[in-house]
């Protein structure tokens, strides 16, 4: 139909070998006239190429955030199994800086076509990020978006405006000259995860804005001492009992909902945390938190993984810049909230 041999056809389509301009205008017409679209299950079937993604995320157990990360992660892959598409997990433990590093060899010495980036530790990211671009491989962040770095796509939750949002929330429950808490947990090595930094500045920005004049105090926390955390609780509670709001900016808003249900002589106290686990669930139902900001951790996996699809195999363009809905959840509409991918 164009006039040209197979062979130049087949180097247009697959965008290889040297072709004339001419026979690229010849065919891209026919192609237009006749509306092709490959079929890439064949395409993929016949050139019997394997598509490797790397995924590093956070380490986690049954029933965390993380875990619903990976649920959607999953669910990508075998959606994309007929493209031979195949996911490598990464974990890291996302309260110690070394952990990451560990991983940023074995990445660069795989022989991965794509890689799916947790950005919780951001001078880690950056140096993974700057020796992917060198190698001129794709990589997606969820978690936080670092401008900085050129990904081929973000898929998570405006960061700042989630920490806005939160102000408002807890703003509205608060006298502008009372006090609050916000709760932390420790990281070995100096850095602060990047979601989580920038919740807190959107949250503070808001507070100060609404003129609050009230202290915020600040509680550190460790990922993995119950018994000191209880003492450290047991001391701020007592030297500061006349707080009665508090937030946190992780998923983890649970470990102090489990704490205050524990302790009754704490009274009136309530939290604002993030994302629905069943831990939190719990919490939210019983009244010791009074919202949850969710932001839809497996659509952020799938859709993660079928960006670099999108770009590697389908050859699209992919939008840079996809905020999740941030989702305010309640008692009273915990129960109508489904997740859907």
């Amino acid at each position: 139909m164009a006039g040209v041999s197979t062979g130049t056809v087949d180097r247009i389509l697959h965008n290889r070998g040297k072709v004339s301009i001419e026979a690229k205008e010849k065919v891209d017409k026919v192609l237009k006239e006749i509306d092709y679209h490959p079929n890439l299950i064949a395409r993929s079937l016949a050139l019997k190429k394997k598509y490797h993604f790397i995924t590093i995320t956070p380490s986690y157990k049954e029933g965390e955030y993380w875990e619903k990360i990976n649920d959607g992660i999953e669910l990508a892959e075998k959606e994309l199994f007929s493209y031979n598409v195949e996911v490598r997990r990464l974990c890291f433990d996302q309260y110690d800086k070394s952990s990451f590093d560990s991983l940023i060899p074995q990445v660069i010495e795989s022989d991965c076509q794509g890689v799916v980036i947790a950005t919780l530790i951001k001078e880690s990211v950056l140096e993974l990020t700057r020796k992917l671009d060198e190698l001129d491989i794709p990589y997606v962040f969820i978690d936080a978006r670092i401008e900085e770095a050129d990904c081929l796509a973000y898929y998570g939750t405006h960061s700042y405006d989630s920490g806005y949002i939160a102000g408002r929330l807890i703003e509205d429950r608060i006298r502008k000259e009372e006090d609050l808490a916000i709760f932390r947990f420790k990281r070995k090595g100096v850095f602060s995860s990047t979601q989580v930094a920038n919740r807190e500045e959107g949250f503070r920005d808001y507070l100060k804005q609404m003129g609050h004049t009230g202290k915020v105090l600040s509680l550190q926390l460790h990922s993995d001492d119950d018994k000191n955390n209880k003492e450290l609780l047991d001391a701020f509670f007592k030297e500061n009992d006349q707080i009665r709001q508090g937030i946190i900016f992780n998923s983890r808003a649970y470990v102090i909902g489990d704490y205050l249900q524990k302790n009754p002589w704490i009274t009136g106290f309530s939290l604002i945390g993030y994302d629905v686990l069943d831990a939190n669930l719990i919490h939210l139902e019983n009244g010791l938190i009074t919202h949850l900001i969710a932001q839809r951790p497996e659509v952020q996996g799938f859709n993660s993984i079928r960006a670099l699809f999108r770009h590697l195999i389908l050859q699209e363009k992919v939008e840079k810049a996809n905020y999740m809905p941030m989702d305010i959840l309640i008692k009273e509409n915990i129960h109508y909230y489904n997740n859907y991918i």
